[in-house]
């Protein structure tokens, strides 16, 4: 354990630690201290999930992620085991994609996202870095319905100038409570937070959420599906997202006096 109470939930060498439900396909390696998630052949359309064997309660949760565009990706937390019920934070690194925003995983599929990405490309048609979604053109652009149900919801021009394009970026996650309050940071900009407890969306119930998920669950990095309204823009051919330094303090003893 570090001074600061976080402990590693990656060794740097191994899957150790981690485990793959055999419905999810997805393919799972480290090379070089970095996990790296990719679809289970290049162009199968097929992804999965690499869930953490250890469950948590109340914790606070820093990474360092480099995905690929485009890919489809993300840290589930309070997840079940060997079901895909969860919330998920989004990393939805290609066109009308939200990063640091909220999905519902079999939690009445609730989307709250502050905001939605697109690609710039040069004149090769290179993708070249990140620039606002625009909503006239987007295939998911976020409505003020999704906005608002985020507690906090960041500016897109302000993720754009910390985001570093081709390069690692600093991912935390902070889930606090049995119906937690989920907030999430980017290179220490705060993007989002949703209090799950007063969260409305439609066929969506604090109560029946606590009953599925109980006051704890695994955390799970994804590798998606392709799909008829994406196809290869959600999960490009060949790409993968590399993970590293991922690592967890326990708040549950102490989740009142943690601090921000």
């Amino acid at each position: 354990m570090s001074n600061d109470g976080f402990v590693p939930l990656f060794d740097g060498v191994s899957l150790a630690g981690w485990h793959t439900p055999e419905k999810h396909p997805a393919r799972w390696k480290v090379e070089d201290g970095v996990l790296i998630g990719e679809q289970d052949a290049p162009g199968s359309g097929y992804g999965g999930y690499l869930v953490s064997d250890q469950a948590f309660g109340d914790f606070d949760l820093k990474l360092e992620m480099r995905p690929d565009w485009p890919a489809d990706t993300g840290v589930m937390i309070r997840r079940q085991r060997d079901s895909w019920e969860g919330f998920q934070v989004l990393v939805d690194h290609r066109p009308s994609g939200g990063i640091g925003g909220f999905f519902g995983n079999g939690l009445a599929s609730f989307s709250a996202v502050p905001f939605a990405i697109d690609v710039v490309r040069d004149d090769a048609g290179r993708p070249t870095g990140l620039k606002a979604d625009d909503p006239a053109t987007s295939v998911e652009p976020v409505t003020e319905e999704k906005r608002a149900r985020l507690s906090y919801a960041a500016d897109v021009d302000d993720f754009l100038n910390v985001w570093r394009w081709d390069d690692w970026n600093d991912l935390r996650i902070r889930c606090v409570g049995a119906v937690p309050v989920i907030t999430t940071w980017i290179n220490g900009l705060k993007i989002a937070e949703l209090d799950t407890a007063t969260l409305e969306s439609p066929n969506y119930g604090p109560d029946a959420v606590l009953e599925v998920l109980g006051d704890s669950g695994h955390i799970a990095l994804e590798v998606h599906d392709n799909d008829a309204m994406f196809g290869e823009a959600r999960w490009g051919v060949g790409a993968q997202c590399r993970w590293r330094h991922i690592r967890i303090k326990d708040l549950s003893a102490d989740s009142g006096k943690a601090s921000l």
